[in-house]
């Protein structure tokens, strides 16, 4: 290992930013060099430009500007710029996020080039292969040298794989970290105010492939949300993913129905913060809904985030069930988690990660205590 080893981040969608500030501050205090390649995978300036500002970030030292396209297209052009980037940075580890494409990539690459990688957020399962990112999460961990996990579970899906426990660290989730940071700031009120919707409100985010990219699935999920609509004012944070297939089957703004773009970090936090209801197929919302107590619904067979349901506020639904939960939620009032959060989400997993690399950075042995979340 050189004498000032270089780790390189990669991230590619806002949910890969949120998880990466709270690491990328405790390197910074560990005094480690490092950088963050920008995939652009998400290139609106509301889905990543803003996020570098709201979790203070600092400027990439290489943006790809890859945007969108089909899997392999998107993968393929991630792989070229990838390489490039990482052959003339020479880092001594790349740290990558979640299960995004630019995750794939990045880990294919350094495979090929011989760097060390490690992935936070590692051994998340929905055990359903039809979802592209469960395929990503599977090549990732079986590639990565270091694995973060959020949850105990996810630990012993990976030791069902066959990962060596000695790769394998629990550190909790850096999402929640970003969280528990912005909570001061998190204010309904302003946010409110400024889209002209009224004090009690539902959020709807909508964007798997599963649930919008086919007509007929699309136009199931619309009708459901416009029943929740009928019940309640709704407001649509609209992904750029799907968002002329959602609106061609009818998702569009009416006398209940608020479609906005998308928002930076800390107004669609406080625009959640403050809601009745959240409707969902994001994982990410499932564990930022859990934190702050809000009923969460989403719509989806299954979840790479089960312990948002055991422990948190999350139920999950299909299109057909969508209405009835949300009339049952809306009548509970506010939820909140069945007893404490999950394990180590404590808004110190990032210094926990950092450390973590560090030590490895040193070629040091790490403990078994270092592997549960204990130092």
């Amino acid at each position: 290992m050189r004498e000032n080893p270089l780790v390189l981040h990669v991230l590619g969608a806002r949910p890969n930013f949120v998880k990466a500030a709270p690491v990328v501050r405790g390197l910074d205090e560990l005094g480690v060099r490092q950088g963050i390649i920008h995939t652009g995978q998400h290139y609106d300036a509301l889905m990543s430009d803003v996020f570098f500002a709201d979790l203070g970030l600092p400027s990439p030292v290489a943006n790809l500007g890859v945007g969108s396209g089909t899997h392999a297209k998107q993968t393929a052009a991630l792989l070229v710029g990838l390489e490039e980037v990482f052959m003339a940075q020479e880092p001594d580890l790349v740290i990558v996020y979640g299960d995004v494409n630019s995750t794939l990539a990045a880990i294919l690459v350094c495979a090929k080039l011989g760097v060390p990688t490690a992935h936070v957020e590692a051994g998340l399962r929905s055990f359903d292969r039809g979802m592209p990112e469960e395929v990503n999460r599977i090549v990732t961990d079986s590639l990565s040298d270091l694995l973060f996990a959020t949850s105990p579970e996810a630990l012993s899906y990976l030791a069902a794989e066959g990962v060596p426990a000695a790769k394998t660290h629990l550190v909790g989730n850096p999402m929640i970290d970003s969280l528990f940071a912005a909570l001061p700031s998190l204010d309904p009120a302003p946010v409110v105010e400024r889209l002209g919707i009224p004090s009690r409100y539902a959020v709807a985010t909508l964007h798997r492939p599963a649930n919008v990219d086919s007509p007929e699935a699309a136009l199931e999920l619309v009708s459901a949300v416009l029943d929740v609509a009928a019940q309640i004012p709704l407001v649509v944070p609209m992904h750029p993913r799907g968002r002329a297939q959602l609106a061609a089957v009818g998702l569009v703004e009416g006398p209940n129905v608020k479609v906005v773009d998308p928002l930076g970090y800390v107004d669609f936090l406080s625009l959640v913060r403050g809601a009745a209801l959240v409707v969902t197929d994001s994982g990410g919302v499932q564990e930022e809904t859990t934190m702050l107590g809000v009923p969460c619904l989403t719509v989806r067979p299954n979840t790479e985030r089960p312990i948002t349901v055991t422990h948190g506020t999350n139920k999950l639904v299909t299109p057909a069930g969508l209405p009835a939960a949300a009339s049952k939620a809306l009548s509970d009032g506010a939820a909140t988690p069945a007893g404490e959060l999950p394990v180590l989400w404590d808004g110190a997993s990032g210094p926990r990660i950092a450390r973590v690399v560090a030590s490895w950075l040193k070629g040091e042995n790490l403990s078994p205590a270092s592997r549960n979340g204990r130092l």
